[in-house]
């Protein structure tokens, strides 16, 4: 079976309350992986990234989330919506084609907790 690749934007969230993050597009992904070892990917990838600033490369990321698919509707949340985390939370023993990721999905990158707080409390910082 030959791989599927597809290109992913990742967007590395480090705050939702200051609605920091950024985005990071990786190309020739193979969708047949598990997710925990996609996770594992970004986890190497982003430390090394030089164009990335220190605090996005240091920062522990834990979970993703699918925030937007090619043609889909998009959310009108700044950052990622706070809807539907049963279906569009990426679980570590599926794969990501099985996930429901695809060519030009856009994945949200963010620690659990931080994302829990701001979901009970939904304030923004300026």
């Amino acid at each position: 079976m030959a791989a599927e690749e597809v290109t992913l934007t990742v967007r590395l969230v480090r705050s939702f309350q200051h609605r920091n993050f950024r985005p990071v597009v990786y190309h020739r992904v193979n969708i047949n992986q598990t997710v925990k070892r996609f996770l594992s990917f970004l986890q190497n990838d982003i430390t090394l990234r030089t164009e990335l600033p220190l605090p996005f490369k240091k920062y522990i990321y834990d979970t993703l989330k699918i925030i937007h698919q090619a043609h889909g509707a998009k959310t009108n949340e700044l950052v990622m919506s706070l809807e539907d985390d049963d279906q569009l939370m990426l679980k570590e023993d599926s794969t990501l084609k099985a996930a429901g990721v695809a060519h030009e999905t856009e994945l949200a990158y963010f620690k659990k907790e931080d994302y829990e707080k701001y979901k009970a409390n939904p304030t923004v910082a300026w």
